[in-house]
């Protein structure tokens, strides 16, 4: 999520540039437009039939989809995985914070996987192990619940 001017100043383009593209990926109905007191945020477009192939090739790039299966091969019962700090807010800082969410989780194999990471994505990876995390982030994994019966 994203609003005109703080978009112009992270990339360092005019205001007008920055508007363009913006209408221009609106009307294509890749962003939705929100009127937020008297400023317009842009925010991707999650209905739109080409989000999951566009999350995945930024997944890719980033490294994010191997942080995801290597987390979830070996970890045990995770409910969820947010990515937060620089890489949430769309800034390539090269150092990912990871908060995993779930009970019972193999903290020790978390040492070792960080590790592993970091020589595959060539990025430094943190890893924040909770049972419970309600904080803002992007949401890169979340378990469907299991239906009581």
């Amino acid at each position: 999520m994203g609003h005109l001017r703080g978009l112009a100043e992270e990339m360092k383009e005019s205001t007008n540039a920055i508007r363009k593209e913006l209408n221009n990926l609106s009307e294509a109905g890749y962003l939705e437009k929100e009127a937020v007191q008297n400023r317009i945020s842009y925010k991707a477009n999650t209905k739109h039939p080409l989000f999951a192939v566009l999350q995945k090739i930024v997944f890719q790039h980033l490294g994010l989809d191997a942080l995801v299966v290597m987390i979830l091969e070996r970890m045990g019962e995770v409910k969820k995985i947010v990515v937060i700090g620089d890489y949430a807010e769309g800034n390539d800082s090269g150092t990912i914070e990871v908060v995993v969410v779930g009970d019972a989780l193999n903290t020790k194999y978390i040492e070792q996987l960080a590790i592993k990471i970091e020589e595959q994505i060539n990025r430094n990876v943190q890893f924040l192990i909770t049972q419970e995390y309600k904080g803002n982030g992007l949401v890169i994994y979340e378990a469907l619940e299991k239906e009581k019966v």
